[in-house]
C-alpha cells in the first residue's frame, strides 16, 4: 500500500512538473506570437507612410511653407492657398486657476490676420520654420511645424488634387525664465 502511495505521489509531482513545463512553453510561445505580430503591425504602418508618392510629399511640405512662410511675409494669398475653407485652428488655454477654455480661429480669421501683416514683425533670423510630415495614408496627412513662437500639429486633405490644412491643434511655446 505504501509502494503504491508513493508511486501515485510520484506521478503526481512529475505531472505537476509537465504542467509548469507546459505552461511556460505556451506562455513563451505566445509572447514570441504577440511580438511578431506587433512588429509585422509596426512594418505595414511605416510602409503606409512610405508609401506616400515623392510629389505628395514635396507638395504637403509646400502647403505647410505657404501657411507658415506666408504669415512671415504677411502674404495672405500664399496662407488661403494653404488652407480649406473650413479649417479650424485651435488651442487650449489655461488660466492660473486652472480653467481651461478651446479657443478657435477660422481659414478667415488667419487670412485676415496675415493681410494685416502677421508675422512681419518676427525678425528674418528668426523666422523659424521646420516642417515634419509625421504621416500621410492616402489622401490625410500628419505635419509637425515648429515655429518661432508656437508648433502646429496640421491635418491635411488631398481635396480637388491639392493638399490643403483642414485642422491645426496649436501652442505657444513658452518663454524660459
Amino acid at each position: 500500500m505504501i509502494a503504491v502511495k508513493s508511486r501515485i505521489e510520484t506521478a503526481s509531482t512529475i505531472n505537476a512538473e509537465f504542467a509548469s513545463v507546459l505552461k511556460g512553453t505556451i506562455m513563451r510561445r505566445s509572447f514570441l506570437a504577440l511580438v511578431a505580430m506587433v512588429l509585422v503591425c509596426s512594418f505595414e504602418a511605416r510602409a503606409q507612410t512610405i508609401a506616400a508618392s515623392d510629389a505628395d510629399q514635396a507638395a504637403i511640405k509646400q502647403t505647410a511653407l505657404d501657411y507658415v512662410e506666408g504669415w512671415y511675409e504677411g502674404n495672405p494669398e500664399r496662407m488661403e492657398r494653404a488652407l480649406h475653407p473650413e479649417l479650424a485652428k485651435r488651442i487650449m488655454r489655461t488660466n492660473q486657476q486652472g480653467q481651461s477654455r478651446l479657443d478657435q480661429m477660422s481659414a478667415m480669421s488667419l487670412v485676415q490676420g496675415t493681410r494685416r501683416g502677421g508675422g512681419k514683425s518676427t525678425p528674418k533670423d528668426k523666422q523659424q520654420k521646420e516642417v515634419t510630415i509625421l504621416d500621410v495614408f492616402e489622401s490625410a496627412a500628419s505635419v509637425k511645424v515648429v515655429a518661432a513662437d508656437w508648433i502646429d500639429y496640421l491635418h491635411m486633405a488631398k481635396s480637388n488634387g491639392r493638399w490643403v490644412i483642414v485642422n491645426v491643434l496649436w501652442e505657444l511655446k513658452r518663454s524660459k525664465k
